[in-house]
């Protein structure tokens, strides 16, 4: 009788409408017990108990007998802790502290790698961080200067181009994983380059994650994906496809930022020492919403554990309104405190160039990423970096979100002052 009642006191509150009614009051007041239509009416126990549908719960709580109270709240105790526990199990990594969240990061030494690095430790995440033992620009890192650079990470060195190489080298690192981030991309954009890095190696990154019991997968792709037309986007695209297709239990975020504030930079030194700003047809053709390192660094770690972010694509901009290039040159002269000049390059000199590469590829094939890089340049010129609309074929740039705090104009005057140290486009000034 007792676990019965207590069975009912800890139902869930739609079944909490119960009165405690001792069968003896009858007798010992000599007045008849309140009837119920039979259908309203529980049967706890023949002997002592019936519930009604119609009464109060604190009724009974507090009449009903110390022993039933106790196996109640053991009832409701043992009830709590196993939600508390499908829940944590359901949350998986994501229910942990972050000092208990292993998240590896390949690209680790890249432009925004190091941001992302330095972000994510600083919200004390336990990172391992995956580099080369010859990393940088040109390689010019080596492993000491690779862990300075990488401070509060534990650093595994190790080729994302050999699956099997970049899984044991995890292994003697670290026992498991729980989120893995990729910040690869093709140094030069090339054609086998692009599709070693941005698909191949970010596939083993993500083989290697899973291997090691990673259940979320946050990828740094890029906005141009949407119209996919050089062989960098086409392998950005090609893994993103497939790890939306991971499977059930596997999470994923895919961010697409617009360009980047290093991209823009190039010509602030030649503006400031009294040259001329170049700029691709009237210099409206395109228009971005540059993001800074630190801003998409900051995006990218809230998607460790946003709910609002996963299994999403998300593509990201910074503050502020879209800026053509004829914008951020007017911009640059008004910082630099001089008069505007232009150079107005007719977009057809760059199509005349590719043709005569890609009839060139023909006969030389070792040709084939010079050909690449000139598309690479004309797509930059011509295509904004802003969401593109499926339906009109438009960029929208009031549908490109917007993250962060640093602005493009507060980056020029910083250069201006201090010049583009740790901004170096090296192998990717080719196109950027």
């Amino acid at each position: 009788m007792e676990l019965a009642m207590a069975g009912a006191l800890a139902s869930p509150p739609s079944c909490r409408a119960f009165s405690y009614i001792h069968s003896s009051s009858s007798a010992s007041t000599g007045r008849a017990l309140p009837s119920f239509p039979s259908k309203n009416v529980t049967k706890i126990s023949s002997k002592n108990f019936f519930c009604s549908k119609f009464d109060d719960f604190s009724t009974v709580a507090r009449r009903a007998p110390s022993r039933v109270k106790q196996l109640v709240m053991r009832r409701i105790v043992a009830t709590q802790e196993t939600q508390a526990r499908d829940e944590k199990k359901d949350a998986g990594f994501r229910s942990k502290n972050p000092q208990e969240t292993n998240v590896v990061i390949v690209g680790a030494t890249g432009y925004i790698g190091k941001f992302v690095v330095k972000e994510v430790v600083k919200r004390g995440y336990n990172v391992i961080s995956v580099a080369r033992e010859k990393s940088g620009i040109g390689g010019k890192s080596g492993k000491e200067q690779t862990q300075e650079e990488l401070q509060g990470a534990t650093v595994c060195f190790s080729e994302v181009t050999d699956a099997k190489t970049l899984e044991n080298a995890l292994r003697e690192t670290t026992q498991s994983v729980d989120v893995v981030i990729s910040c690869l991309a093709s140094r030069t954009g090339g054609v086998k380059d692009s599709w070693l890095i941005d698909y191949q190696a970010t596939r083993n990154s993500l083989d290697a994650g899973r291997a090691l019991g990673a259940t979320h997968f946050v990828l740094l792709s890029a906005i141009c994906v949407q119209k996919p037309l050089l062989e960098f986007q086409k392998a950005k695209l090609k893994f993103e496809e497939e790890l939306m297709s991971t499977g059930e239990g596997f999470t994923y975020s895919i961010v697409r930022p617009t360009a980047f504030f290093k991209s823009l930079g190039g010509q602030v030194e030649s503006v400031k020492g009294g040259g001329p700003y170049v700029m691709f047809g009237d210099g409206a053709l395109s228009a971005c919403k540059p993001i800074s390192e630190a801003d998409l660094a900051s995006f990218i770690a809230d998607c460790i554990v946003d709910k609002d972010k996963i299994n999403k694509v998300l593509p990201i901009g910074g503050p502020g309104k879209a800026l053509t290039p004829l914008e951020q040159g007017t911009m640059l002269f008004e910082i630099v405190g001089k008069e505007p000049k232009f150079i107005k390059v007719p977009i057809q000199v760059m199509d005349f160039v590719i043709g005569i590469l890609d009839f060139l590829v023909k006969i030389f094939p070792n040709l084939e990423d010079s050909a690449e890089f000139g598309k690479i340049g004309r797509y930059y010129a011509a295509e904004s970096m802003l969401v593109l609309d499926p339906k009109t074929g438009q960029y929208d740039a009031d549908a490109t979100p917007s993250y962060g705090k640093d602005t493009l104009e507060n980056f020029f005057r910083k250069v201006v002052r201090e010049g583009m140290a740790g901004q170096e486009l090296g192998d990717q000034a080719v196109f950027k």
